[in-house]
């Protein structure tokens, strides 16, 4: 099923309930607690996923919907609302706005929509399949890396990589002009805005990479597992992105060399 207008309208709005129940608890009072994972989660984190929730409920009742604080809860569409209120919650408790709220539609398991929503700065990227991106209504373009060796690469933190994607990670990380660490999904719109030329990340779920797929392949670039295939609901975690498409290839192959030294 095409994406609709309809379909267009609704994630904004739900990207501006998100952005409410954020902005009064960035630099205040936002009640951390630490998930069974490990990971933090803050009443920023809670009230933006439930106020997205209450709007798709509402709003699309047959469609499911995925989050990453409430988990799931089934559809009878063939699609689903995969959500994560705070991607880089971390960022956030820490007072930096380089967090984002994603917001994504799958649909049959692939990626056909997708917002990385800054509420802090107030950017909004938005991806659609068949569309160029756009960052607050203007056309967003990634920009051509012609060699590796001059590209600019950003991951979140290499303590996610297990050794052997470490050691895979540092292949290409020896390869490249520089390397700048932190930023979660705000990293795939800078990359989306021509500012970085490769993601490399391991360990995401699917409220991690859906929303990021449409906004980085609107804007030119291309996104795609470890080997080279195309991310989708079942994908194991493992993700590049590239500005340059033309670069995946040398990348997945770098990436091939896992374990030894």
């Amino acid at each position: 099923m095409p994406v609709s207008q309809t379909d267009i309208d609704l994630a904004l709005r739900l990207a501006d309930a998100a952005g409410a129940a954020i902005r009064p608890r960035f630099r205040a009072e936002f009640g951390l607690e630490t998930k069974e994972d490990a990971s933090p989660v803050t009443l920023a984190d809670k009230e933006a996923e439930a106020a997205m929730r209450r709007l798709l409920i509402a709003e699309r009742p047959m469609d499911g919907i995925l989050g990453e604080e409430e988990g799931e809860r089934a559809g009878t569409s063939g699609r689903q609302w995969v959500l994560d209120p705070i991607d880089g919650t971390r960022a956030f408790i820490a007072g930096r706005p380089i967090f984002g709220t994603l917001i994504a539609l799958v649909d049959n398991g692939w990626p056909v929509l997708g917002i990385i929503d800054q509420p802090i700065l107030r950017e909004r990227w938005l991806g659609v399949v068949g569309r160029q991106t756009t960052l607050n209504g203007q056309e967003a373009h990634t920009r051509r890396c012609r060699d590796l060796a001059d590209a600019l690469l950003a991951t979140t933190s290499p303590a996610l990589f297990t050794d052997d994607q470490l050691h895979a990670f540092e292949h290409v990380d020896a390869g490249v002009r520089s390397t700048v660490l932190g930023g979660d999904c705000y990293n795939y719109a800078c990359l989306a805005s021509g500012h970085l030329d490769v993601v490399i990340e391991a360990g995401l779920k699917l409220h991690d990479f859906a929303a990021l797929v449409p906004v980085v392949e609107g804007a030119g670039g291309r996104m795609c597992d470890w080997a080279g295939d195309p991310l989708h609901a079942a994908s194991n975690g493992e993700v590049i992105a590239a500005g340059d498409p033309a670069r995946i290839e040398e990348l997945v192959e770098t990436l091939a060399c896992r374990g030894g030294h």
